[in-house]
């Protein structure tokens, strides 16, 4: 039972539980978006903002293909949605934030005490520092 509480209790599964449900509530704005404003802007086009009407008929049997065509309209707006609106943006700070953690200091070669890139005297142990070491 101890094993299973320690399971429970690890942060990676809390970590997975939380990502869980700000992903089922991420799910529903989305769609919400997409229903709301994308939607209407393909019925302005198309005429239709879904498919799901469209069908054939083969020896009696109904085959409803336009309930697909508009899931996979709505999963390729969705999609969309999801890039330019979130992993672009993302994308983009993350990128700002590693260039502002970009090197500022190096190891001494003498004493492995962090000083500034730049330095030609370790200002722990006084060594003097060669061009090489200093670029």
């Amino acid at each position: 039972m101890s094993g299973f509480k320690k399971f429970l209790f690890r942060g990676n599964l809390v970590e997975l539980a939380v990502a869980v449900v700000v992903g089922a509530a991420f799910t529903g704005l989305v769609n919400a978006f997409v229903n709301a404003f994308i939607g209407p802007l393909i019925a302005l086009v198309g005429g239709k903002p879904n498919f799901d009407d469209l069908a054939f008929t083969l020896n009696g049997t109904k085959f409803p293909f336009g309930v697909f065509v508009t899931a996979l309209i709505s999963f390729l707006i969705v999609a969309t949605v999801v890039y330019f609106l979130v992993v672009l943006p993302i994308a983009k700070v993350m990128a700002r934030m590693i260039r502002a953690e970009e090197a500022t200091e190096r190891p001494c070669p003498h004493c492995l005490s962090d000083i500034p890139i730049k330095a030609t005297r370790c200002k722990f142990c006084t060594s003097e520092l060669t061009t090489a070491a200093a670029s």
